[in-house]
């Protein structure tokens, strides 16, 4: 074992010389500047060698500082992670962070959660919604350090799977029908009657590089374009309370709305499909990288998919 000085001179050395200022030093470690001046100088007494030259309210570094410097920050810095490793597998170790689209999470994933936890009673989900978790265009910035700085271990993602630096693995297809009250489905008389009625649809849906639409759904039929009401709402949960409140007739999905459509409070009103270029996606920081507990919730989504399929 390499004989090392006292880790905390060594940190403190670390912060006065990236910062090049015992006061700045001080700031940041939230230690008074005699206590920077008195580690570094311990610390050169044990090393044999001047690490800063003393200036009036100043100090710069010696030649055998600089050179330390960098690999002594990246030392740092790898020791930090390590320790982070450790400690997640700490008492939050059945701890697992997980973002989805609003509709996603509260239709698909809350009412099976109850099954994840058969698997795993230790574990804690907290669970987070957020139409962030939509990426519209094709090629997404979103990677791995976007999932570390949200503090997110599993996010299921609405998008085309174009992932930086991610393996993503698709969840399910997003397949859209009209879907109305049954008071509602029973004035429908052909398809070209919903032209008459409002039409409502989730506006997150429209705004993708593909968007899957009204307009889209029409096209999919072969029916001509022609003038109707299309109601737009911020994400599907207002969309779906308007449809079950008889506002219009919602184009959503079948699996997204299999509550609804089992209780009767919605029917299909015609059972054509538009097939959208966007999907369901799990992203995580991936094996090795990501914790035991992450890894199994992500599993256990990709095995409630597969049920259904």
């Amino acid at each position: 074992m390499l004989r090392l000085p006292p880790l905390i001179a060594l940190s403190y050395f670390e912060v006065a010389a990236r910062t090049k200022s015992f006061a700045a030093a001080a700031k940041e470690l939230n230690v008074t500047p005699a206590a920077i001046s008195h580690q570094i100088k311990a610390l050169e007494e044990y090393l044999g060698v001047e690490l800063f030259v003393r200036h009036h309210r100043r100090v710069s570094l010696t030649p055998a500082a600089r050179v330390a410097l960098p690999e002594l920050h990246d030392g740092f810095q790898t020791l930090g992670r390590a320790v982070d490793k450790i400690r997640s597998y700490g008492e939050e170790r059945l701890i697992v962070t997980v973002c989805a689209e609003p509709l996603f999470a509260t239709k698909w994933i809350v009412p099976r959660l109850h099954r994840f936890y058969v698997r795993c009673p230790e574990a804690e989900v907290r669970l987070q919604a957020s139409l962030h978790t939509v990426d519209r265009a094709h090629n997404s910035t979103f990677g791995v350090t976007d999932l570390k700085r949200a503090g997110i271990d599993v996010s299921v993602r609405l998008g085309y799977g174009q992932y930086p630096g991610i393996e993503p693995q698709r969840l399910m297809g997003l397949e859209l029908v009209p879907m109305c009250t049954p008071e509602l489905a029973a004035t429908l008389d052909g398809i070209d009657t919903l032209r008459g009625l409002p039409l409502l649809c989730d506006s997150t849906l429209t705004r993708f590089d593909e968007p899957c639409g009204w307009k889209e759904w029409f096209k999919s039929q072969g029916c001509e374009s022609g003038a109707f009401r299309e109601l737009r709402f911020g994400n599907g949960l207002l969309a779906l309370e308007a449809a079950i409140a008889g506002q219009g007739v919602l184009l959503g999905s079948r699996d997204l709305h299999q509550a609804e459509l089992s209780a009767g409070k919605l029917v299909v009103a015609f059972d054509s499909l538009l097939n959208c270029g966007q999907a369901y996606y799990v992203v995580s920081a991936g094996a090795g990288l990501e914790r035991p507990i992450a890894g199994q919730f992500r599993e256990w989504l990709l095995d409630e998919a597969n049920m259904l399929a």
